[in-house]
């Protein structure tokens, strides 16, 4: 028996269809790995900090889904450096295809079932 990994995606919100690919793709019966999905996902309001920090507690580790939209965006930088601060394992994964944007210190690799298995296991 497979057991599942608690995985906080960190994404823009730009991104937020690539987050429910992710999560989809983990639901697939031939997947090679099973994760509980503790990113956010209402609307962030005065208290999200707060929130975001205890599940990235509780989390294993975090998928930070990269692009051209990462840079920009406030609460996946705040997310990364949330996850920096409480020593989780962290692992990015373009977002696209054709979009390689680099966020400083996060090792970025292309969206495959290997590379997100790998990390998942190794947590």
């Amino acid at each position: 028996m497979t057991i599942k990994k608690t995985i906080f995606v960190a994404f823009a919100i730009e991104d937020q269809r690539q987050r429910d690919f992710l999560k989809g793709q983990s639901l697939h019966p031939r997947s090679p790995y099973e994760f509980i999905d503790m990113s956010v996902k209402e609307p962030y309001d005065k208290d999200w900090k707060d929130r975001v920090r205890t599940r990235i507690k509780r989390s294993h580790g975090v998928i930070a889904l990269i692009s051209k939209n990462s840079p920009n965006s406030s609460g996946q930088k705040w997310e990364i450096e949330c996850a920096r601060e409480e020593k989780k394992p962290i692992l990015g994964i373009y977002a696209y295809s054709n979009d390689r944007t680099n966020v400083s210190g996060v090792a970025t690799y292309i969206w495959s079932d290997k590379n997100i298995a790998n990390f998942i296991d190794a947590l």
